[in-house]
């Protein structure tokens, strides 16, 4: 009879108590997850209201380009807009931004 009371605590009375901390676990641990995600991928102008163009994978297939102005972000893919609007073309140089604000072209 001793050792049942000792198992079962009459003070720890509520079986919901432990869920309620697990919940409170994974939220912990899902804020740090996005954290970290933010942090590792440089996202860190996403929160910043400053406006700026991000281009991801520069000079591949898969390069897409990242502006946000304002509380809007778009998403631009090259490939993607030439296939439904039919045209084809192909890079011909980069462009180039000094803090100055000029623009450089550097043809391929």
């Amino acid at each position: 009879m001793k050792r049942n009371r000792l198992l079962h605590n009459q003070t720890d009375s509520d079986p919901m108590g432990t869920v309620a901390n697990l919940f409170d676990v994974a939220m912990v641990f899902a804020v740090a997850l996005m954290v970290a995600f933010v942090t590792r991928f440089n996202m860190t102008e996403m929160f910043s209201k400053e406006d700026f163009t991000m281009v991801k994978n520069p000079g591949k297939e898969n390069m897409e380009i990242i502006t946000k102005e304002g509380q809007e972000i778009k998403r631009y893919t090259p490939s993607e807009e030439q296939e439904t609007s039919g045209k084809r073309g192909k890079k011909v140089g980069v462009a180039y931004q000094l803090e100055s604000g000029e623009i450089i072209y550097v043809p391929e």
